[in-house]
């Protein structure tokens, strides 16, 4: 049995990718694994301008997981086109999606159209959920239903590019959120983002981030297994996935394809592994 599958039109040769942040912009990884052997490729959060994201300390080991603070450090999408794009176009032979951010539905819709033409680009990640931003500690995009759908309508209306939502787990109810996405135009949307949380560095000063790893894994089943029953819409599955049994609970629980996080960090072959895995226990989607 074959793993190939089809995810919001795209023809994957399995169901596995790396989440955005976590391998850069390909180049980061190249060494460590031949990318091209993943079902696509997500590329770290991409916003209007540069950033430099936030002060250190940016990231805390906690138990079973870890909390990130990075901020979106990013180039900004024109060094992004310029001097990112070039390795992607030249090295990579599967579907590259990139993600992309931003405080405002006026910087989404700025940043899309810039990628708008991009030939190698196959879809974009809305990350409308990044819990490390000064903006977020008030509110993500997707904690409020009429703002997510005002920011996905606005940029479904400006690009053909599929786009996957990239949904926050801070909500009472994430099939509400899932649900104004679909409607808004989203194609599929991304579960989950790391939950808010919040450490303290050496003087006690409070750092805020966001935590991923297995200890998430249980609550981004439930709010899976909640929106792949209400809502008819392909999900890409994230958080805490660190073997073949994780992958197949997500995919048991209404996953489309899956999406491996922060587990890269102690282990960088293990999107590679779970393929692997996958293919031997003859899953097929």
């Amino acid at each position: 049995m074959g793993l190939t599958t089809n995810f919001i039109g795209l023809k994957l040769k399995n169901s596995v990718f790396v989440a955005s942040g976590i391998a850069g912009f390909g180049e980061e990884y190249s060494d460590l694994f031949d990318i091209n052997k993943l079902g696509g490729f997500i590329t770290k959060t991409v916003t209007l301008l540069p950033r430099k994201g936030n002060s250190l300390p940016r990231i805390v080991e906690t138990t079973s997981g870890m909390i990130n603070s990075i901020g979106l450090e990013n180039p900004g999408v024109d060094a992004f086109i310029e001097d990112k794009l070039p390795f992607l176009r030249k090295n990579l032979k599967i579907p590259v999606i990139v993600s992309i951010g931003g405080e405002t539905a006026e910087e989404l819709v700025s940043v899309v159209r810039k990628l708008n033409g991009v030939e190698v680009i196959s879809a974009i990640e809305l990350n409308l959920s990044c819990p490390n931003i000064k903006s977020a500690r008030k509110y993500f995009i997707s904690q409020d239903k009429e703002l997510a759908y005002k920011t996905i309508r606005a940029i479904r209306k400006v690009t053909k590019f599929p786009l996957i939502a990239k949904l926050s787990p801070a909500v009472t109810d994430i099939t509400e959120i899932a649900q104004v996405s679909k409607n808004a135009g989203a194609d599929a949307v991304a579960l989950i983002n790391s939950f808010p949380a919040m450490f303290f560095s050496k003087d006690r000063a409070p750092v805020f981030g966001g935590l991923s790893g297995p200890v998430i894994k249980p609550m981004a089943l439930k709010m899976i297994y909640e929106v792949s029953r209400k809502v008819k819409i392909p999900i890409m599955g994230v958080g805490g996935i660190t073997s073949v049994k994780d992958a197949m609970d997500f995919f048991a629980a209404g996953s489309s394809v899956i999406a491996v996080g922060s587990c890269m960090f102690k282990n960088p072959k293990l999107p590679i592994e779970i393929i692997k895995g996958l293919s031997k226990n003859g899953k097929q989607d």
